[in-house]
């Protein structure tokens, strides 16, 4: 890793600004908030909570329960699959975490009791007991949803949509791919963890096609009528990827959905009857919040209700649900989402358990997108929680999103925000040295490295 940049400095400020904007309590109520808090889930949203309430309160009995001893972050793992930065600059452990004070249990959690307020762990042993619990499991795959799509089939088409595993697979099938070759990525229905993913991934994709494999082309298919930042991605494709990227949204003639893969033949079937022979698929499949959300019983449908105040379930009490789990209405399933919400939930428990007045939270969303060297675009908003017909919901407001034609200046700008932005988070997560978005030596960098046995098992349950 070289280091930083002035520029990129500029942005990794920026970046720690926003992350400082979050909830904070007084002296008084740290000093007499008391009790157990049982976080599940390691991500952004869950990892915040913890750091944020035991920093609060030190006395809090804080456990982290999480299977997988290194965290790959999915939100700049693109960036890796275009070659902007390595496997290991996006891969994070929990040892700073831990130093913190804070309990982390290296296990799946398999089942919640709302009423003897406890979580049972995978691999047996004692119950881990609470007064409160944040569910923040991430998202699983919905394999079904595709025909011919399974687990298995993953390994062949990568989803590459869970970070870790999937991500360097999907890296390295493209390494391995004659010039010439096609890709093609499936887009899902609405919801569906990062709406501008697909996108970013598939300019990041088409860079390394442009310097890397220069004979071969991208076909993406998505089962939707409009996408976020549509105007600007459609400007990139044209502008750094014409005759690489070809884009098919849905309209009243063709549905683009998936509708079937072949894993032998690497064929993709699209519901518009077209079929395109793939050379590497990336199939995204549609999703639903993580397994153990439905086991503690959170859940309606795929996904978890929650009071915007805070993000408590509305389905069972002292239990709070957030990040890409969570019903939150127009606020899309990020990273900085999860974060934002994580800070208000950590408010609202050290509030109820101190007896301080708790207040209704605000929250704010951004998501960056590379679509070039140095040129990144971005789109977000602040919300408020507002009741209308007696129901609570999340209101968008001061929304903001890059525009085509903007300068070279203002995109580089964007770009090293984002830089800062993803230092200063990891750092506030894990302790973790900021480092830059260098492009990596693909032979020198070894990726999982070595994930894991326990990582990979985690992937596959």
């Amino acid at each position: 890793m070289t280091e930083i940049t002035r520029r990129q400095f500029a942005g990794l400020t920026a970046g720690a600004g926003l992350i400082g904007a979050m909830p904070r309590l007084s002296r008084r109520a740290f000093a007499q908030a008391a009790g157990k808090i049982v976080i599940i889930g390691g991500g952004p949203g869950g990892v915040t909570v913890a750091n944020r309430v035991k920093a609060a309160s030190p006395d809090l009995d804080v456990t982290l329960i999480e299977p997988k001893q290194q965290y790959t972050t999915c939100f700049s793992s693109n960036l890796y699959i275009g070659g902007f930065r390595s496997f290991r600059s996006i891969t994070h452990d929990y040892e700073v975490v831990k130093k913190r004070g804070i309990r982390v249990v290296s296990d799946m959690a398999s089942a919640v009791d709302p009423t003897a307020k406890t979580v049972t762990l995978a691999k047996g042993g004692a119950a881990i007991p609470y007064d409160r619990l944040v569910i923040a499991p991430g998202i699983d795959i919905k394999f079904d949803s595709v025909e011919g799509y399974s687990l298995e089939a993953a390994e062949i088409m990568p989803h590459a949509w869970q970070g870790g595993p999937q991500t360097w697979l999907l890296k390295q099938k493209l390494l391995a791919m004659s010039d010439g070759g096609l890709v093609v990525i499936t887009v899902p229905p609405n919801p569906y963890r990062c709406p501008p993913g697909p996108y970013e991934r598939a300019c990041m994709i088409g860079h390394f096609l442009k310097t890397r494999k220069p004979k071969s082309k991208l076909i993406i298919f998505d089962a939707k009528k409009t996408i976020s930042k549509q105007a600007v991605f459609e400007e990139a494709f044209a502008e750094f990827y014409k005759d690489i990227i070809e884009l098919n949204l849905t309209n009243e003639i063709d549905d683009f959905a998936v509708q079937r893969v072949d894993p032998k033949t690497g064929d993709v079937v699209v519901k518009a009857g077209r079929t395109e022979r793939a050379t590497v698929a990336n199939i995204i499949p549609a999703q639903k919040a993580g397994g153990i959300a439905a086991l503690a019983g959170v859940t309606d449908g795929d996904w978890c209700p929650v009071n915007p105040d805070n993000f408590a379930s509305t389905k069972v009490k002292d239990v709070y649900v957030l990040g890409d789990a969570a019903i939150a209405a127009d606020m899309p399933k990020s990273a900085y989402t999860a974060v934002s919400q994580a800070g208000v939930v950590a408010a609202d428990i050290i509030a109820d358990l101190s007896g301080q007045p708790r207040t209704p939270g605000t929250y704010r969303n951004t998501c960056w997108s590379m679509l070039a060297p140095e040129n990144s675009a971005k789109v977000g908003a602040d919300y408020t929680p507002v009741m209308k017909d007696g129901k609570g919901f999340l209101e968008p407001k001061n929304s903001f999103v890059s525009k085509p034609g903007e300068s070279a200046e203002v995109r580089r700008e964007t770009y090293d925000e984002s830089v800062g932005w993803y230092a200063s988070l990891v750092a506030d997560l894990f302790g973790t040295v900021p480092a830059t978005a260098d492009a990596p030596d693909d032979a020198q960098d070894k990726g999982p490295g070595d994930v894991p046995a326990s990582d990979k098992a985690a992937h596959k349950k």
